[in-house]
């Protein structure tokens, strides 16, 4: 960590001269690369250029830092949690401009699509409660996502495995999703793309950098992307578009300034609100075709958000800094939904027995974040440690509403078209859900030398949660300004067994306040537990390539189980349960030759219930991903490259099965010149047939697709 790490995004200071005199480099987690004092630059800093005419500020390995897990910035080798990264340039080669698409890469994370614009997603057997931007965030409600993001806005996708108590002061086992943006950097310049594909896909893309100010001090990034595509499920059509801009720059000769702000607005036209009821009677599976959908076309999703963010950070002395932020984010929805579902959960024989329920609402939120830390480096007995001191603050209000006049209609066999049933005559509009969350948090984590090998990190959360009202999906009973106070340990040992291989092991309390309801529709009291890991980490291939080795078992108790669904309420209840996961987890990551990246990971456990018996069936209980590409050496204008996603199988008591099943995607990139790329992707090349899900339901998952991308250097 380094308290002048914010100095490197613009050009050469006495500050950043000094940085490297006190050889703060790597491992003061300078993100520069390669940065020389031109002549211009010179003349508006003559006093730097005269003691040190060129400057050069390297980070080796500058995209493995992360303080995903511990918030102390480490490299992730020395992190003693599973990370993993996915990097801009592997989310370009594989055309994956969808968060979930993306996250479908991460090792160990599995991605539930059970509706068109809901997702759920989980990790080690449980459902991630937390996505953050840039390291910061609230919890899911009920740990889902509604729309997806769009990835060109940021620079890596972090996902972090294990307990993230010390990011958030709450939170489970499963682990934590973050979303690194783009920021300013030193260059004038960018990069321009246009997208054609299956199912009249069109996506225009703008990323450009401008260096403001002949001192180079400040500059700005705009980031602009539109989406507009069908789909292979009857009538689906999405549109998104997205706006990102930011402008960072130096105050003084020891504060770095940024703001930024992104505006989305999604659009989606007939889209699924729950999933296909595939079971009959007698046990048997229907196969309908991968483009059966329930929905009908009047229905839509509309969403809309505004993210502002504000950053300071002030560099105290060469060894520590102070940083300072506030992110503002509101967001609605507007929905017109169509639900398909039976009393029984069976179909008849004939495909008939599905009843209609036809939805109408609209949702507002509001969140706002203030956060502050003071992170630095410190000297004691004879060696030099690490440590962070924050205090935040987050606060979030919604409003949930519906219009009455719905009817239920009986539905004919499915698949039926989507026009069986007209859109009703709004009513009244009434309200559903009204509440609010404060989140207050103190937290602190050092990282001591203990000796020149063996290294450990403590820290801990202190938390006071404050609810009040209903919870987004309302029901039951509201809460009354429901306190909660918690304080949760953390605790972790990393040993260097020899200069390129490190041993690791961490523990966590776990603490996570639920929003579902019991049978007689009271929440649920808060989930607690432990979370224990242990591992080895090893760099090869002169530090190209590392590969983790983790072991791992988590106690989640009274943990928010599905325990069945009330046909009166129209909503399902839950019940609390004990339950263990247990697994180990394999990740190879980086290049093996200069032209040649590689990336495997393979996730194996085990889920038991408070009687020792599999439990959560849903959860796949092996996993593997691989994405591989090269350069054709005969050939050095291609690259070609391919993943695989596999599986083993799952099932539902009293739903469907999915047998194990793999899934591969292709690319082949062409140089057209040194600033223009021809990219072709084939997803789904061998035209694999499956269920994306099976936990709520079920919706076949995409067919072969084809997309053409020409980028171009700017």
């Amino acid at each position: 960590m380094s308290s002048i790490q914010p100095q490197s995004r613009r050009t050469p200071t006495a500050l950043a001269a000094a940085a490297v005199v006190l050889g703060l480099g790597v491992a003061g987690g300078v993100q520069a690369q390669a940065v020389q004092s031109s002549s211009s630059e010179a003349a508006t800093a003559t006093e730097a250029a005269a003691a040190l005419p060129s400057v050069t500020v390297t980070a080796r390995r500058e995209n493995r830092v992360s303080s995903g897990a511990t918030n102390l910035p480490l490299e992730i080798k020395e992190t003693p949690q599973s990370i993993s990264t996915i990097e801009q340039d592997v989310l370009s080669d594989f055309g994956l401009s969808s968060s979930n698409d993306a996250l479908r890469l991460g090792t160990g994370i599995n991605v539930d699509e059970w509706e068109t614009n809901r997702t759920s997603f989980n990790a080690r057997g449980f459902d991630v409660m937390l996505t953050q931007i840039d390291g910061q965030g609230m919890s899911n409600d009920w740990g889902l996502v509604v729309g997806q993001l769009d990835t060109f806005l940021f620079e890596k996708i972090e996902v972090i495995r294990g307990a993230n108590g010390l990011l958030t002061g709450v939170g489970n086992s499963s682990g934590t999703i973050n979303f690194v943006r783009k920021r300013p950097t030193n260059r004038d310049g960018g990069q321009a793309l246009a997208s054609v594909g299956s199912h009249d896909f069109k996506r225009v893309a703008l990323d450009y950098n401008k260096v403001l100010g002949g001192d180079g001090m400040w500059a700005a990034r705009l980031v602009v992307a539109h989406e507009d595509k069908e789909s292979y499920l009857r009538a689906l059509h999405d549109r998104r578009s997205t706006v990102y801009a930011v402008v960072e720059g130096q105050v003084g000769p020891h504060g770095v300034l940024t703001l930024g702000t992104t505006y989305r607005d999604a659009r989606q036209r007939s889209p699924m609100w729950g999933s296909l009821t595939l079971r009959y009677a007698d046990g048997r599976q229907a196969d309908f075709d991968v483009s059966a959908s329930t929905s009908q076309d009047w229905t839509r999703w509309n969403t809309e958000s505004l993210n502002a963010f504000v950053e300071y950070v002030h560099a105290l002395s060469p060894d520590w800094e102070l940083k300072a932020s506030y992110n503002h984010n509101r967001g609605q929805e507007s929905t017109r939904l169509f639900y398909a579902y039976t009393l029984t959960g069976y179909l008849n024989d004939d495909n008939t027995g599905l009843l209609g329920w036809p939805y109408r609402g609209e949702s507002s939120s509001e969140s706002h974040i203030v956060e502050t830390n003071l992170k630095g480096r410190f000297d004691a007995f004879g060696r030099r440690h690490e440590a962070i001191l924050g205090l935040s603050h987050s606060q979030r209000t919604h409003r949930a509403y519906y219009y009455s006049g719905a009817t239920f209609p009986t539905l004919p066999a499915f698949p039926y078209p989507g026009d069986v049933f007209p859109e009703p005559v709004w009513g009244a509009k009434n309200l559903s859900a009204d509440g609010d969350q404060h989140l207050t948090r103190l937290y602190a984590a050092s990282r001591w030398a203990l000796t020149d090998r063996l290294k450990g990190i403590v820290g801990f959360n202190a938390i006071k949660l404050v609810r009040d009202g209903s919870a987004i999906y309302g029901g039951g009973v509201n809460l009354d300004d429901e306190t909660t106070e918690k304080i949760s340990p953390y605790a972790g040992l990393t040993y260097d067994l020899t200069p390129s291989t490190l041993a690791y092991a961490s523990y966590s309390d776990i603490f996570q306040a639920q929003d579902q309801r019991d049978i007689n529709g009271n929440y649920l009291a808060p989930m607690k537990g432990v979370n224990l890991e242990a591992g080895l980490k090893s760099e090869w291939l002169n530090r190209r390539l590392l590969t983790t080795v983790a072991v791992f078992q988590a106690e989640q108790k009274g943990l928010a189980t599905e325990a069945g669904f009330d046909p009166i309420a129209q909503q399902s209840y839950y019940e609390p349960r004990d339950v263990k996961s247990r697994g180990v987890e394999l990740e190879a990551t980086g290049r093996v030759s200069a032209d040649t990246r590689l990336t495997a990971g393979f996730t194996a456990l085990k889920l038991t219930g408070p009687d020792g018996g599999n439990t959560y069936e849903w959860v796949p209980r092996r996993t593997l991903k691989l994405l591989a590409d090269t350069r054709v050496p005969a050939w050095p204008q291609l690259r070609v490259g391919a993943g695989l996603r596999w599986q083993s199988d799952v099932y539902k008591q009293g739903g469907v099965r999915q047998d194990a099943y793999a899934v591969v995607d292709a690319f082949a990139a062409y140089a057209l010149s040194e600033r223009a790329v021809l990219r072709l992707n084939v997803n789904n090349l061998f035209d694999e047939k499956y269920l994306r899900t099976v936990q709520f339901g079920a919706i076949y998952g995409a067919p072969r697709t084809a997309y053409l991308a020409l980028e171009y250097r700017l």
